[in-house]
């Protein structure tokens, strides 16, 4: 029995892959809810109902897209932390560099809200990082490591989209990863830093769960871990 969520979600896929086939084969230009709306075959109304805006529709493009890119994919979130998160950094990169056009869309999002795919992007790189400062790799705190990856992967990415393909320094995204790596990470990552600032942010990784502190105490102390790294690193 056919039910009206079921014809509801078809139209929703319907329209995700048209949206997702005027991309790939016409750019982001031509992603516009009148033109996805008519290679859908539905009105544009109904582009909005189901996604409220044309960003709530590249968000789900953008998921449809990612889903089927890392389903082919395999990164191990195990084993070394320095390997896992130079795999993630590889992964990221080949992703925009294999879809130009939605990468562009989603790093340029014009609402100033990051989309759905950039949070679960930075949740997952936040776990590797996390990895990282348990490990007692890093040297500064974990949301500054967190973001200097993160900001160097997206320009990254955007600087090489902005070169003809052929001209393309394929290089370059690991020597930006060695770059920030060589800034956040303790001088010997295979052995773990016995400075001030590395056992800081070891620290700070085991303080929620450190027995009798209450909630206001552990604040005021990740509050004066973080100050100490920030001064630290100025």
């Amino acid at each position: 029995m056919v039910t009206t969520q079921d014809t509801r979600d078809d139209v929703r896929a319907g329209i995700v892959a048209a949206a997702t086939q005027l991309l790939g084969e016409k750019g982001a230009n031509a992603v516009t809810t009148r033109a996805v709306a008519q290679a859908a075959g539905v009105q544009a109304p109904t582009i909005y109902r189901l996604f409220g805006d044309k960003d709530g529709l590249i968000d789900a493009v953008a998921e449809h897209v990612m889903a089927t890119y890392v389903s082919g994919k395999s990164v191990a979130a195990d084993g070394d932390p320095v390997t896992d998160l130079r795999a993630g950094w590889r992964a990221h990169v080949e992703f925009g560099l294999t879809n130009p056009e939605l990468y562009a869309l989603i790093a340029t999002r014009g609402s100033g809200a990051p989309s759905p795919a950039t949070i679960a992007g930075l949740d997952v790189l936040r776990r590797r990082v996390r990895r990282l400062a348990a490990a007692g790799l890093l040297r500064v705190d974990e949301e500054r490591a967190l973001m200097m990856i993160h900001s160097a992967g997206n320009g990254t990415i955007l600087t090489l989209l902005g070169m003809p393909t052929g001209q393309r320094d394929l290089g370059l995204g690991e020597a930006m990863l060695d770059a920030v790596l060589t800034s956040i990470l303790a001088t010997t990552p295979v052995t773990p830093d016995t400075t001030a600032n590395a056992v800081a942010v070891t620290f700070a990784t085991v303080l929620p769960d450190l027995q009798g502190l209450t909630d206001a105490e552990r604040a005021l102390m990740a509050e004066w871990l973080h100050r100490s790294l920030t001064h630290q690193t100025r």
